[in-house]
């Protein structure tokens, strides 16, 4: 069991660090690119904090193990909201701007109701397609959105970002190359090693998703989260759970109905109905004054904390 827990340690390492050197390797193919900031803003926000999460969900079930896949990314949502915006929230209350409220959290608790309603009795290839249909028009409000003129603080952190000294495109895009064989190789190595301690210890596939992947993929949006609060970027830290969560729910519902080579995946309803509710109640606190107080987030973390060992069921 030694080497099971040292080979899941090490996989959090590789997909960390592989996901943040893939991060800053699109951004700044897109700054040589002249993509917009806000559109990669969108991006860094979304498809940029959960790719871990796909990776791993995506490599799960091609491995025949769609409980840990299906598992895994309910379990990376629920750690979004009751860790990463909590414990950024008990940091320095966060502060969301009216524009989110309206337009990015309602796609975002669509999306992860969409994909709950789905998962109850399995994820189908079927139904993989539906998410993937979904996903599109959900891109582009989001892009619109983006698009919009007014403040956009989160494309002003990007292009702050962006104007660090130049790269070559074509060692980028070896960067981002490289970024994406590691992290299949981190990820390779996270399902083997959860695999191998849920055999051990006798525990589901999918409580191992839950918890075991959930938490783990979560890991550096936790850590950055806890970053921005210290920085008093409330916009990046809603911004990158809100994308997260979505792109997680329709990406990664949608890579593990087509990938599960037509063996059905669910998770249980309790774990689903935690999920939404999670979501739910964090939308509820941003839109109640604009700001996620420490108290509400601390009554997250306590639910989340006193609900996990009956999540699975």
């Amino acid at each position: 069991m030694t080497a099971e827990i040292a080979g899941l340690v090490l996989s959090l390492v590789l997909l960390a660090l592989a996901g943040d050197q893939f991060i800053v390797s699109i951004a700044r193919v897109a700054g040589t690119l002249r993509v917009r900031p806000t559109v990669v803003g969108v991006v860094l926000g979304g498809f940029g904090t959960s790719v871990v999460e796909l990776i791993v969900a995506g490599l799960a079930a091609a491995r025949h193990s769609p409980q840990l896949a299906v598992g895994s990314l309910v379990g990376s949502v629920i750690a979004n909201v009751c860790l990463a915006l909590t414990v950024g929230a008990l940091i320095m209350p966060v502060r969301v701007g009216s524009a989110t409220v309206r337009r990015e959290a309602p796609l975002s608790v669509l999306s992860v109701t969409l994909f709950a309603v789905l998962a109850v009795g399995g994820i189908s290839p079927a139904k993989g397609v539906v998410m993937t249909v979904a996903l599109l028009p959900v891109l582009a409000l989001l892009l619109v959105s983006a698009l919009r003129p007014g403040p956009d603080s989160l494309g002003d952190e990007v292009v702050e970002f962006l104007e660090k000294p130049a790269h070559s495109p074509g060692r980028e895009l070896i960067r981002v190359i490289a970024s994406l064989v590691v992290m299949l190789v981190g990820a390779e190595l996270m399902v083997n090693c959860v695999l191998g301690l849920a055999a051990r210890l006798g525990m589901a596939q999918g409580f191992a998703g839950l918890t075991l992947v959930g938490i783990g993929t979560s890991a550096p949006l936790i850590a950055s989260s806890v970053q921005g609060a210290r920085r008093g970027e409330h916009e990046l830290v809603v911004g990158n759970v809100l994308g997260g969560n979505l792109f997680i729910a329709l990406g990664g519902g949608a890579l593990v109905g087509l990938l599960s080579n037509g063996r059905p995946s669910g998770a249980g309803v309790l774990a689903l109905s935690i999920m939404v509710g999670a979501v739910v109640v964090s939308w509820l606190a941003m839109a109640k004054g604009g700001v996620v107080s420490r108290w509400e987030a601390l009554s997250l973390l306590v639910a989340y904390i006193g609900l996990l060992p009956f999540i699975n069921r």
